[in-house]
């Protein structure tokens, strides 16, 4: 498979490592510093995987629309004007967008897409998230990937942190938190506090291999499909 990388950061060194590792071929990659050079690029390969930084969106659209390669991106912090716009490349080329390649976090995904229902009459919902010190955004990517699937309506009220007199907490409210520091490459846990009891659930990334994994699996799937926009769980479970 020929890939063309966008973004060569932390996780675009480590995709170009294992794609190579596994045999294919990374035929360019750009990031801030060469990322003008892309207008004058020519469709080169199977598939462009993004993992670069919102303000490169443009750059990225006029790419995909130009040459109509397939895309499969990461890329979070996207505003939700920035998401339809990444969205509409689906007229022209297979588009995948997920805040999180891991096939653990898509199975999380899918448990509280199941539960979240059941539970929500009578417990209370917060959810927290950890990333390493240099993250930028917060709450996470996949943090909102996660309340969708507790909330898809968007029916309760997102609370991001409390602090002072704030009164006493909302039934229809999720408190959504986000801590930073070291190295963690990210801890995802959703906490449903109920009458005597309470149920946790959590996901542990020890590594950025997973997400890695995961995008280049789907980038295969993705390079063999007609033009549209795909969702990671239909592609996995098959919806």
């Amino acid at each position: 498979m020929k890939i063309l990388l966008i973004g060569h950061g932390k996780m675009g060194r480590l995709l170009e490592q294992t794609a190579l590792a596994n045999g294919d071929e990374v035929v360019a990659s750009f990031d801030r510093a060469n990322l003008t050079a892309l207008a004058d690029t020519g469709k080169m390969a199977d598939v462009a995987i993004d993992f670069s930084r919102p303000d490169t969106l443009d750059a990225v659209c006029a790419y995909i629309r130009r040459t109509g390669t397939p895309l499969v991106s990461g890329t979070t912090g996207y505003t939700q004007e920035q998401k339809q716009q990444l969205l509409a490349l689906g007229e022209c080329a297979p588009i995948l967008w997920s805040a999180n390649y891991s096939i653990g976090i898509a199975v999380f995904y899918r448990l509280l897409s199941q539960i979240s229902d059941t539970l929500k009459p009578n417990f209370d919902i917060e959810l927290e998230e950890t990333h390493h010190n240099q993250k930028a955004d917060a709450p996470s990517g996949t943090a909102k990937l996660l309340l969708s699937a507790i909330d898809p309506k968007g029916e309760y009220t997102p609370v991001y942190g409390r602090e002072g007199n704030c009164g006493k907490r909302d039934a229809k409210e999720i408190g959504v938190h986000a801590l930073r520091g070291g190295t963690v490459a990210g801890t995802h846990t959703v906490h449903f506090f109920g009458p005597d009891e309470e149920l946790e659930i959590t996901h542990r990334a020890a590594s950025r291999q997973i997400f890695v994994n995961g995008a280049l699996q789907m980038a295969r799937v993705i390079a063999e499909k007609d033009a549209g926009v795909y969702d990671l769980q239909s592609l996995l479970f098959g919806e």
